[in-house]
């Protein structure tokens, strides 16, 4: 993440991959205020096992670009609205170059970001494949209580 005001989002994923037993890395590098340690995380990462790298940034938000501009690993760009509603961050992470892609979740969307890390790395290990379809299950299972809970609400003009 670009720095550590970026937790609160952050957490999301973390708290994820916690969840689903899949080991991450979290770290502050600014592409402005630490262009070196961003470079060597990013020519390092795929030597120290790492497989997808989310990147977090707000405002300017050249950190998922500059990453994955030093990588051949998938880099997931999570916008951070901290100006602008995070349209700016949005928009720095998305018009990327040709040649330089960044896979990019919505504003704030950390937890969409881990999700998708663990799609990529999970395409070629079942065991991973089962965690994830467990994962959509209890999405599900919250949808079905939510209803049940929503039928017991009595309104006047309520028809369900």
């Amino acid at each position: 993440m670009g720095s550590a005001s970026d937790l609160p989002i952050m957490e999301k994923a973390a708290q994820y991959l916690d969840e689903m037993e899949i080991p991450f890395e979290i770290n502050a590098l600014s592409a402005h205020r630490t262009p070196r340690e961003v470079e060597m995380f990013a020519k390092g990462a795929k030597d120290n096992g790492i497989k997808v790298i989310i990147a977090a940034a707000g405002m300017a938000a050249h950190l998922p670009g500059v990453i994955a501009s030093m990588t051949t690993l998938p880099v997931i760009g999570v916008p951070v609205s901290s100006t602008l509603g995070g349209m700016d961050a949005l928009l720095s992470i998305v018009q990327m170059p040709p040649g330089i892609p960044v896979a990019t979740v919505g504003i704030n969307s950390a937890e969409n970001a881990a999700i998708l890390a663990l799609q990529i790395i999970a395409t070629g290990d079942a065991s991973l494949q089962k965690k994830l379809a467990d994962s959509k299950e209890r999405l599900k299972d919250k949808i079905t209580k939510a209803n049940r809970d929503l039928a017991t609400l009595t309104y006047r003009f309520k028809t369900n």
